[in-house]
């Protein structure tokens, strides 16, 4: 009898939480209503945070050089122009707490909890980065902005409040603020669920408060847009404008595999330049930093010289640039898409190291403009390239492959037909990025090297 009872305390102790059971109570109703203030709260927080952006982009690239006599903006201006920014980003990192937010070359995950008071910093890094040039996305610094301000408006509420409840709320703040710029609380919801590992049995105790802020929060940055007269349609993800696409084809396939493969060796390396940025950063950040942006600048700077394009097609996270490169895709040579590659990835590399921001917008932007380049292959169809590739750089950049289906779905809105193909990019980059991170880390043993210890361990046989 004695014996039995450890086992049957244990038993207790480890009884799944009834989650039905916790929803029905009143505490947690209640909690749902703070949620939704949080929404509103963190979604006018959002929204100011990209007017700001937005607003900061016009006037140095747009009003400033008007006002100082230019008819047209120079050539040389994003050189001092980034230089500047690089400046900021490093006081930001160095000077104030929180060193100013995730370090996008690490993607989503693993970024850790934004704290209230390591806010200004983030906020004024991610302002740099993104306003002045920098191939950098909002994304990140939303999900920072989303989760200090609900983890403040939790701890102004209740000085006391247990640590699931502020997890709850920040998680709470971190979808309502994702989903201001995905535009939808629905793919916002999707990536934070997968790039928190969030799951199992207790998942609706945590989504149910994160939908209905997010849900609450999009209904409120929508009528910000039409409150003021300033339209959220500047700084809101929009879906591309494609060609329909009708069949998937046994050629369509066969190049899906290989496109996704070559997304993830692009990827992988344009990863492995911001790592190694990083690295530099950390040692010498007021001196690698503004050199790092000045070089992207550089490159914008010598794609517009060479190709006589915008250099903005270079410059910032691509967001803007989606639907209209894919307008003007007929009207533009393969070599200058091949340029945009490589120009789009020095800079978004340099940036992955030495800015602060998201990594997904110029991960779907590299992914469209080499699906306009992949679209001139044989057999293989301008729509479903971009789709594949779109897909396949996101889930590179990111190790979230539902994520990626979903976004690659949902921005070049492709259809039923290239969903088989969106999903074998996915995978197969998937696994390809995991292969080369594993030969990075020394994880993986070359072939030669794995047989001939399995020949030398074989037993032998008289």
């Amino acid at each position: 009898m004695d014996s039995e009872q450890p086992a049957t305390q244990h038993d207790r102790s480890a009884a799944p939480i009834d989650v039905a059971a916790v929803i029905r109570q009143r505490g947690y109703i209640g909690l749902l209503a703070v949620a939704a203030v949080i929404g509103v709260v963190v979604s006018l927080a959002s929204w100011c945070f990209l007017e700001v952006v937005h607003l900061v982009q016009q006037w140095v690239y747009t009003d400033l050089p008007s006002s100082l006599g230019f008819e047209t903006v120079p050539t040389w201006w994003p050189l001092p122009v980034l230089a500047i920014a690089g400046v900021v980003i490093a006081f930001a990192i160095v000077r104030l707490p929180g060193r100013g937010g995730h370090e996008p070359w690490k993607g989503l995950s693993g970024g850790g909890t934004i704290q209230p008071a390591e806010l200004p910093g983030v906020v004024l890094a991610a302002v740099a980065s993104i306003s002045l040039g920098m191939v950098i996305g909002p994304e990140a610094p939303l999900i920072g902005l989303g989760t200090g301000l609900g983890i403040f408006a939790v701890k102004r509420a209740k000085a006391d409040a247990p640590d699931q409840l502020v997890a709850v709320m920040a998680a709470a703040g971190s979808f309502a603020a994702l989903s201001t710029i995905f535009g939808s609380p629905v793919i916002g919801a999707v990536i934070l669920i997968e790039a928190a590992g969030l799951g199992g049995p207790t998942l609706p105790l945590v989504l149910l408060p994160g939908l209905l802020a997010a849900g609450i929060g999009s209904l409120v940055f929508i009528g910000m847009g039409t409150w003021t007269g300033l339209s959220s349609a500047a700084f809101a993800i929009a879906p591309i404008s494609l060609p329909q696409y009708v069949e998937p084809t046994f050629g369509s396939f066969a190049w899906t595999i290989a496109l996704a493969v070559a997304a993830a060796v692009v990827t992988f390396a344009i990863v492995e330049l911001g790592r190694y940025v990083a690295g530099w950063v950390a040692k010498h950040p007021f001196v690698v930093i503004p050199v790092a942006a000045a070089l992207v600048a550089i490159a914008a700077i010598v794609f517009s010289e060479v190709t006589h394009q915008p250099a903005n097609l270079v410059l910032f996270s691509g967001q803007e640039s989606m639907d209209p490169i894919v307008q003007q895709a007929a009207t533009l040579s393969l070599s200058t898409l091949a340029l945009l590659v490589v120009c789009k990835g020095l800079a978004w590399g340099l940036s992955l190291g030495a800015a602060r921001g998201g990594p997904t917008f110029p991960a779907i932007f590299l992914g469209i403009v080499g699906g306009l380049l992949a679209g001139h292959l044989p057999g293989l169809a301008e729509t479903p390239a971009v789709a594949v590739l779109v897909g396949a750089m996101c889930v590179s950049m990111l190790r979230l492959p539902l994520s990626s289906v979903v976004l690659a779905l949902v921005l070049t809105q492709a259809g039923f037909a290239a969903s088989p193909l969106i999903i074998v990019a996915v995978v197969v980059a998937y696994i390809a990025t995991d292969r080369l991170h594993a030969f990075r880390d020394g994880r993986v043993a070359p072939v030669r090297e794995r047989t001939a210890s399995a020949t030398d361990q074989a037993p032998t046989r008289s």
